[in-house]
């Protein structure tokens, strides 16, 4: 697991009403505090990556539909640099995700549904100043193979 990336799992209440899912806590260790809470929703097949930030830690929940994340280690004084993780979120594995800034991360979206996610961070966005660095989805120096592999 590259250095510094947390996952929480999450634990659904539910009865013949519906469910009720703690997301955040102000005392979880997860996070430190909130910058800004935003919500984007992506078509199945659509990848959206790669990016990092400098300054900004992001934590991410896919409520709907299901995702491929792909994180990769930019940080040179990691011991992780340049490792790359995957994980597989969803409805289906209702988790968040903790990504620290310097860690390059995106997904694509699996299956016939979009994907939903919700995502925090502990900074919000200035488009004067923005702490977003864009990599291309195939940047030769991550060498991620998107496509799935049938076995």
């Amino acid at each position: 697991m590259i250095r510094n990336v947390l996952t929480k799992t999450l634990i659904r209440h539910s009865d013949d009403r519906g469910f009720f899912m703690e997301l955040l806590r102000a005392d979880d260790e997860i996070f430190g505090g909130f910058g800004q809470a935003s919500l984007s929703l992506s078509y199945p097949g659509v990848i959206k990556a790669f990016h990092y930030h400098a300054q900004q830690d992001d934590i991410w929940y896919f409520p709907s539909g299901q995702a491929q994340v792909v994180l990769h280690d930019l940080r040179p004084d990691s011991p992780t640099y340049k490792q790359t993780d995957v994980y597989y979120m969803g409805e289906l594995s209702p988790y968040l995700l903790f990504i620290p800034r310097g860690v390059a991360h995106g997904y694509r979206v699996l299956g016939h549904l979009p994907a939903t996610i919700v995502y925090f961070t502990n900074k919000a966005y200035d488009p004067a100043d923005p702490d977003e660095f864009r990599l291309a989805y195939d940047d030769p120096d991550i060498g991620f193979n998107w496509q799935t592999q049938f076995r």
